[in-house]
């Protein structure tokens, strides 16, 4: 059976592209791309001309299985047009495809918007939450943010230039004291990398241009000793109207506030 190697690219500099990725680009007979035209920029900079196929969100059962077939004649790559295959971009489709066919999938690790813009935050963490692109909706977008609150890790989104001063201000509804990092044009030219709140973004990108990853303060970096008495007393209080007792209304009070268990204990107790 044949190989699926599925190839990280580099989302702004060509100099991030591995070793490995050249030669498994410069190798393989046939390279399935999100956009052809995008990806023949990188292999004329390269110098190889492997044949290109389309692979994107609308590509057809039909396309996929002619890809699929094609792989079974020999090995093939799949790359999107920038960073890592299947992340917020088109790959995972063939992969799965490739998967149930029989054949061999095999990653070539590389650039990735996402760990490249937590690696600058220097905040300590050992989880983070991505979100991907935000819904449009306002609505829908706050309530996808107010899910996230309680994430104790960086929590990260990715955002276009049109829409990153709604967004900001939707961030600054639900988070107005977190921190945030934003990069702007990752390794690209005009890189760019923000700190601070929500309300500082908005002022500082006037005029916004280029692709937005914005990571927000995960709730573990808040000191536990900031969350206030008065404000596990309301989330007590609060839980207790809608019916909720108990071993559960500790647990629930800690997961909505990060407070100790031991403290929300006390309290709750102290609440009879």
């Amino acid at each position: 059976m044949s190989t699926l190697y599925v190839v990280a690219t580099p989302i702004g500099n060509l100099s991030d592209l591995t070793t490995r990725a050249v030669e498994i680009l410069s190798s393989v007979p046939t390279l399935a791309a999100e956009d052809t035209r995008v990806t023949r920029k990188l292999l004329n900079h390269l110098n190889v001309s492997p044949q290109l196929e389309s692979l994107h969100e609308h590509t057809s059962p039909e396309r996929l299985e002619s890809l699929v077939h094609k792989l079974e004649t020999g090995d093939m790559a799949v790359v999107s047009d920038a960073g890592t295959p299947g992340i917020s971009d088109p790959g995972s489709s063939l992969v799965a495809a490739a998967v149930e066919a029989g054949h061999s999938v095999i990653p070539l690790p590389g650039p990735s918007a996402i760990v490249t813009a937590l690696s600058i935050t220097g905040w300590s963490f050992d989880r983070f939450l991505f979100l991907g692109f935000l819904p449009r909706k306002k609505n829908e977008q706050i309530a996808t943010l107010e899910s996230a609150a309680t994430e104790p890790g960086p929590v990260i989104a990715y955002e276009s230039p049109h829409r990153i001063k709604a967004t900001l201000a939707n961030i600054q509804k639900t988070f107005p004291e977190r921190q945030l990092v934003i990069c702007r044009e990752l390794t690209k030219l005009y890189e760019e990398t923000f700190r601070g709140t929500a309300a500082q973004a908005i002022s500082h990108f006037k005029e916004p241009r280029g692709e937005f990853v914005i990571v927000i303060e995960g709730g573990g970096n808040t000191p536990k000793e900031e969350i206030s008495d008065e404000f596990i007393m309301k989330t007590l209080e609060k839980l207790e109207t809608e019916g909720i007792q108990g071993r559960t209304l500790v647990e629930q009070t800690v997961e909505l506030t990060g407070a100790a268990k031991k403290r929300v204990y006390r309290l709750s107790l102290s609440d009879k």
